[in-house]
């Protein structure tokens, strides 16, 4: 008898599990449900993906859920548990919360800033210090801050147990990570979009205070040296801008570019900066991707050193450079590229989503891996010309590596 496709909901399931379900329920579809699934299609039936149903709006009784960070946590945690971590069959689609806890969750969090800035109006310095050293002015210098360091954790967890959930071999890995981070991507943007009055009010006024990804004091020195003392605040402020502009060409960014793809190659640079900068929730959502899952996995292992104190290399192979030491992932792209037999077009397709998956957590242009998957994607772009669209990166959405398959591109606030 063969496997079902199908779908678990619970709140309480690992979320380290996920993706490896994921993928296990993909490849063990039976053939006949394949056969009536490509039947239906020629017939003209849609036959929709089993996806969780919406998660209804918790009852909190007389509670008010923006009374504290405690209580606010607690009314949105097990939206966030549904959206980001619920078992799904669609890894592109997030699941849904239903309207009303939707409107909830909207409602709790503006409550919550607001009588924060409420307290901020009104500072009462305790007695024998200072007013800055007030309950009410150190909980408005933090006015947001704390719930956004909470979602900071948050996705930091989730991510973790992506990492701990990875198999040991390293010829599934890269079928592991792939729906594993489709999965993370798209819950990610469902949580930034509701919770968009935390990037309006929060990460939108630190960034106008200087904390964002590119702070002053990154461009300063450059720009200093081409000052001069009858400048105005203008050219300044102009040569200010010509230099983040050459940040932003670092990953991509040419002269002219829409604003959405402006957006998008922000989003990237937003991705790689630091844990201390202030960036919107999509883009700390992939920074703790990065981090917590593709640092450790591309991190190559330090060699052991010898008794005399010097490190061990490997041998030489014959006639060959000597080989030097790879990290997990880019030992699983070796050999999912080299390995002989197996579906070329779903090899093409795991390297190509795999590449789009480095860029957006913010690994850099000049990592080997990416630049090797994306010679591979280039190449594949230019000997597949058989009526396929081209992979581009546009302002409406990311086209997988020569599959002419439109797939979920971020979108940022």
């Amino acid at each position: 008898m063969g496997a079902r496709l199908f779908f678990t909901y619970s709140l309480s399931s690992s979320p380290s599990l996920l993706c490896l379900s994921l993928t296990v329920c993909a490849a063990q579809m039976p053939a006949e449900a394949s056969d009536k699934r490509k039947s239906a299609s020629a017939h003209g039936q849609n036959i929709p993906d089993a996806v969780p149903p919406p998660l209804p709006n918790p009852s909190t009784g007389s509670a008010n859920p923006s009374a504290s960070l405690h209580a606010l946590w607690g009314y949105l945690h097990p939206a966030l548990d549904h959206i980001v971590r619920a078992p799904t069959n669609n890894p592109a689609k997030a699941p849904a919360i239903d309207v009303s806890y939707h409107m909830g969750v909207h409602t709790a969090v503006y409550n919550y800033f607001t009588s924060q800035s409420d307290a901020s109006s009104t500072p009462v310095g305790l007695a024998g210090f200072p007013t800055r050293f007030s309950v009410q002015s150190e909980k408005a210098k933090a006015s947001g801050a704390d719930l956004y360091e909470q979602l900071d954790r948050y996705y930091a967890d989730v991510a973790r147990e992506i990492f701990l959930g990875a198999p040991a071999d390293d010829s599934t890995l890269i079928h592991y990570l792939v729906p594993c981070f489709n999965r993370y991507s798209a819950g990610a943007q469902s949580v930034s979009r509701l919770l968009n009055y935390v990037n309006r009010h929060y990460v939108k006024r630190a960034v106008d205070e200087d904390r964002g990804w590119l702070r002053l004091a990154d461009v300063l020195d450059a720009v200093a040296r081409t000052i001069r003392e009858d400048d105005t605040r203008e050219k300044v402020q102009k040569r200010l801008r010509e230099r983040r502009t050459e940040e932003l060409r670092k990953w991509g960014y040419r002269e002219g570019d829409p604003p959405a793809r402006t957006a998008q190659i922000e989003a990237f640079a937003e991705a790689a900066s630091a844990p201390d900068r202030v960036v919107p929730l999509t883009s700390v959502a992939y920074r703790r991707f990065r981090l917590e899952v593709l640092d450790p996995l591309l991190a190559v292992p330090k060699l052991k050193a010898s008794k005399g104190g010097k490190k061990k290399r490997p041998p030489p192979a014959i006639g060959d450079k000597p080989p030097l030491p790879r990290g997990r992932l880019a030992r699983a792209v070796k050999e999912l590229l080299e390995s002989k037999g197996g579906d070329e077009e779903e090899k093409r397709r795991l390297a190509g989503e795999l590449a789009i998956a480095l860029r957006t957590v913010g690994i850099r242009v000049d990592h080997p891996l990416r630049k090797k998957l994306d010679s591979r994607r280039t190449l594949g772009n230019t000997e597949h010309t058989t009526g396929r669209r081209l992979s581009t990166l546009g302002p409406s959405g990311i086209l997988g590596p020569a599959t002419g398959r439109l797939q979920r591109a971020p979108t940022f606030p």
